[in-house]
């Protein structure tokens, strides 16, 4: 990292996550495809938001990037003031255990360990102690409805069982930020509520958080929808206040709401 610091907004703030013109560029068979082009978002203190878009927009390669599991090809990334898209695997990989959690599209479970140490381990890697790691482990799972499966071995899980225990372990270091690819995506309609109702109470309780998502019911949840289409951010809007995340307003009370009757721009 460089050790610049994004300058203070207007009202003195810096924004949790923001993007500079970041574009991403890959080369096959000699044949460039550019996945990400000129994107500039950001994400505030707190924030949850939402990325849509059709198949092969960019949803999950933006993510990754966000995340540092890719290198931008051009552009800059700042992440809580500091600006990290030039940082090495190794710092990356530090970035993540404490300040970021990343929830897989395909889990990513460590197939040799139970479901209760996935999830303690990633507290340890973030910091807690064995106690603190297990309480968090206790917590998580008993909100997800997986308290029984502890002891379990991923390959005997549904998939819907492997992607609550992937955000199970996504949440267990109490990350500034979360980023969650298709978190209901192997879901049934009861699993999604859990899903959400997990999402909306950690965001009430100050929880950052960008998702990427094809269903526009779980996108409902956020504060923002951010509409990705060919690489490039074609919306950026935001729910009408009702509709943010409250203790007031339960995730499932919100599901039936059709998106484009909750959408307007910002500004």
């Amino acid at each position: 990292m460089n050790g610049a610091r994004l300058p203070a907004g207007a009202d003195g703030g810096e924004p949790l996550l923001r993007t500079c013109n970041v574009t991403k560029t890959f080369r096959a068979d000699g044949v460039s495809v550019t996945a990400v082009r000129g994107v500039d978002i950001s994400l505030g203190q707190g924030e949850f938001a939402a990325i849509m878009g059709p198949s092969g927009s960019g949803k999950s390669t933006l993510l990754h990037l966000l995340g540092g599991l890719e290198r931008p090809t051009s552009g800059e990334i700042w992440l809580d003031g500091q600006r990290v898209d030039g940082l090495s695997q190794a710092r990356w990989a530090m970035m993540r255990r404490r300040h970021i959690g990343f929830m897989f599209q395909f889990f990513n479970l460590v197939s040799n360990m139970t479901v209760a140490d996935n999830v303690e381990l990633a507290a340890l890697m973030g910091g807690a102690t064995r106690r603190q790691a297990r309480e968090r482990r206790v917590e998580l799972l008993g909100d997800l409805g997986l308290s029984a499966r502890a002891d379990a071995a991923p390959a005997r899980l549904s998939g819907g069982e492997q992607q609550r225990v992937a955000l199970a372990r996504a949440l267990a270091n109490r990350p500034s930020l979360l980023l969650a690819d298709e978190p209901t995506g192997s879901l049934d309609s009861s699993g999604s509520q859990a899903v959400l109702r997990l999402l909306t109470r950690v965001h009430a309780d100050g929880q950052a958080i960008l998702l990427v998502t094809h269903d526009a019911r779980v996108a409902t949840a956020a504060e923002r929808v951010i509409s990705l289409f060919d690489g490039m951010v074609a919306d950026d809007a935001a729910l009408l206040p009702p509709l943010r995340p409250a203790a007031a307003r339960p995730a499932a009370a919100r599901l039936g709401s059709a998106l484009p009757t909750v959408l307007r721009l910002r500004g």
